[in-house]
């Protein structure tokens, strides 16, 4: 039911007077947390792209906590028409799920009382921080410590109960754990009330903060002397170290376009070499690409990332508890500046990015994305044909450019570089690097079952990263299917020598016909081929016209199947599974998976297990755990 939009500002207006009664629970007050372009749905944008028919309207996704309620709750409306909205509607989950309040994203201003009740906690251990580590949390001027928050935020539904590291506040301090860290239940809304429930100090556990200090007045414990602080070492600045061979008083190799760019950029519209796509930056994920087009013909309808994770294993509660679902930090929203040269030549074209989210109006990040030519320093194709008498008959190549989309996501301590890759023969690649720091803990002797020793104090910890993308394939038309293919070897009789046998390779295809029969399970024997063609559509070889997936990646599972956490990463159990479209399954996760992993508002799982048809309706989505995911046209029918 539409409703008029002056309903919903009033409503927020009366929330937020009833916060300024309750002063204790202004974290949890009403708040836009996001406010995000509502994606139309799919069969409405291709009318309007395809017939001409009108435009659907615009909306936006408005994310609102309300907190001074007698249930307090997060809630989401679609609001539209944009730019002026006149109504709203609620927006539900699959299956009709509740958002817990228990799962919403951490805000600034939830951080500013979790820095509050550490600042408690520190004038108790004082002492103790200054005499093991030679810093402290408050009073410190030079040598002041900070901390890591680590996630899921409990162990079971409905919990807030956090782990929290401390750490040098240094350069790097990602990678200077101290040997210190308290579990804090933050759960109720008066912060006030939130609570120490456990303390680890140099391998040990305690139940309060009162009982590690007496303990350690005592001297009844191990105590933690850290090696005295070095200015002067250089291990986790980015200041480079060593000796180096390269000579850095000569430029290296630079970008450069003779006679301009041969790219046309239109706000969020980009042309290149017979591509053409839309994109966008979305709050909670990140990069998308719409309408992606090869030579007017339409390849995909989306291609977009949907969600990064990173699992953790250590000695420490914080290491063994850590399991980053990036979504929910919102990825999409740490796209910073890019810096010319370094990020990006300095050729590229440099967009700003807006976002909304967790602030009262949009911010504008300067530079957040680029766009720019390059070329890859290898051909696209060649040949040489020898006359084989020490001359040649001809010589012929080409040049092999690439269009280049790129925005970066920093999430604390891991840059990820995103990239969209399209090459002038039809081939469009995805790419993700990660630099920057690793999330690193303090280290035990029982931590190097789980990890490497990387300083004198500090444990690299095993963990695993996967990326998953959704690509919605429009081959020559929304009527596409799926199917694989694999290497057989046959037998026959030599035709031109019947005494003889012949052995031979021969493409042996498996048609797909239901979500799970392409639904591929890790442990299970993967295709080597990934064809997906439109069956009404042929090129002029008779050949159907397709493209075909090609992984690059060595990703496995993270979980055993159904194991707590894993729920809400069920997507992980596939490196490629193909769904029905609809568009009540346009994402497969979400932003409140993070805090509420074991009964996730969003279950990839639910979109397989209905088993539909998906002859001429083939959704993809894949995931990578290495760098690399392509999709090209080639052997299968392109033309």
């Amino acid at each position: 039911m539409w409703l008029p939009s002056v309903l919903l500002l009033t409503a927020l207006v009366s929330q937020a007077a009833t916060s300024r009664e309750r002063e204790w629970a202004h974290h949890g007050a009403s708040m836009f947390a996001d406010l995000t372009p509502q994606e139309m749905r799919a069969h409405e944008a291709l009318r309007a792209l395809d017939r001409g028919q009108a435009k659907p309207p615009r909306q936006a996704r408005v994310v609102v906590q309300f907190a001074n309620q007698a249930q307090p709750n997060v809630t989401e409306y679609i609001v539209g028409p944009l730019p002026f909205p006149d109504s709203y509607q609620l927006k539900t989950f699959k299956g009709g799920r509740p958002i817990r309040f228990e799962s919403r994203p951490i805000s600034s201003v939830e951080y500013g009382h979790i820095d509050g009740i550490l600042e408690k906690i520190s004038k108790k251990v004082n002492k103790i921080l200054q005499e093991s580590t030679g810093f402290t949390f408050s009073n410190c001027t030079d040598r002041c410590l900070t901390f890591s928050d680590i996630a899921p935020r409990g162990l079971e539904p409905g919990e807030r109960r956090t782990w929290l590291m401390l750490q040098k506040f240094v350069e790097g301090y990602f990678i200077h754990p101290v040997g210190f860290e308290v579990l804090v239940n933050h759960q109720d809304l008066d912060p006030e009330k939130w609570t120490v429930e456990k303390v680890w100090y140099n391998g040990q556990y305690f139940d309060s903060v009162d009982e590690l200090v007496e303990k350690y007045e005592m001297g009844t414990i191990s105590k933690l002397k850290l090696p005295e602080h070095d200015e002067q070492d250089l291990y986790s600045t980015f200041i480079p170290r060593g000796h180096s061979n390269t000579h850095t008083n000569i430029h290296g190799p630079k970008f450069v376009e003779p006679q301009g760019h041969r790219y046309r950029v239109d706000r969020n519209f980009v042309e290149y070499a017979g591509w053409s796509f839309a994109y966008r930056v979305r709050s909670s994920a990140g990069l998308q690409i719409f309408d992606l087009r090869f030579n007017g013909e339409r390849v995909a309808y989306e291609i977009s990332l949907q969600e990064a994770i990173a699992f953790y294993a250590g000695d420490t509660p914080a290491a063994m508890q850590t399991k980053y679902i990036d979504a929910g930090w919102a990825m999409g929203t740490s796209d910073y500046e890019l810096a010319p040269g370094i990020d990006c030549p300095e050729i590229a074209t440099f967009v700003d990015v807006y976002h909304f989210y967790d602030t009262d109006k949009p911010v504008r990040y300067r530079n957040a994305l680029c766009i720019f030519e390059m070329t890859t320093g290898s051909p696209l194709r060649r040949h040489f044909n020898s006359n084989f008498q020490g001359g040649y008959n001809f010589f012929a190549g080409l040049e092999n450019h690439v269009l280049v989309i790129r925005t970066t996501s920093t999430v604390y301590n891991y840059d990820y570089i995103w990239d969209f890759h399209f090459y002038q023969n039809g081939v469009v690649e995805s790419r993700v690097s990660a630099t920057g720091y690793i999330h690193a803990t303090f280290f035990t002797e029982n931590g190097l079952n789980y990890g490497t020793r990387v300083y004198n104090y500090v444990l690299g910890n095993l963990h695993t990263h996967l990326v998953h993308y959704k690509v919605d394939l429009d081959i020559a038309g929304r009527d596409n299917s799926f199917e694989s293919l694999e290497l057989k070897y046959v037998n026959f009789t030599n035709p031109w020598s019947q005494k003889h046998t012949i052995k031979q390779s021969i493409l042996h295809r498996t048609q797909h016909e239901t979500e799970r029969s392409a639904a591929f399970r890790f442990g299970k024997k993967f295709p080597r081929y990934l064809n997906f063609y439109n069956p009404n559509q042929k090129n002029k070889w008779g050949h159907q016209k397709g493209y075909r997936i090609q992984f690059n990646s060595h990703a496995h599972s993270v979980l055993p199947r159904g194991w707590r956490e894993e729920n809400g990463v069920p997507w992980t159990r596939y490196p490629l599974a193909v769904t029905r479209h609809k568009d009540t399954e346009a994402t497969s996760s979400s932003m409140y998976t993070q805090n509420d992993p074991w009964e996730p508002v969003v279950s990839f799982e639910d979109y397989i297990r209905n088993n539909e048809d998906i002859v001429n309706q083939v959704p993809v989505y894949t995931y990578l755990g290495a760098l690399l995911w392509a999709a090209e046209p080639g052997c299968f029918g392109a033309d």
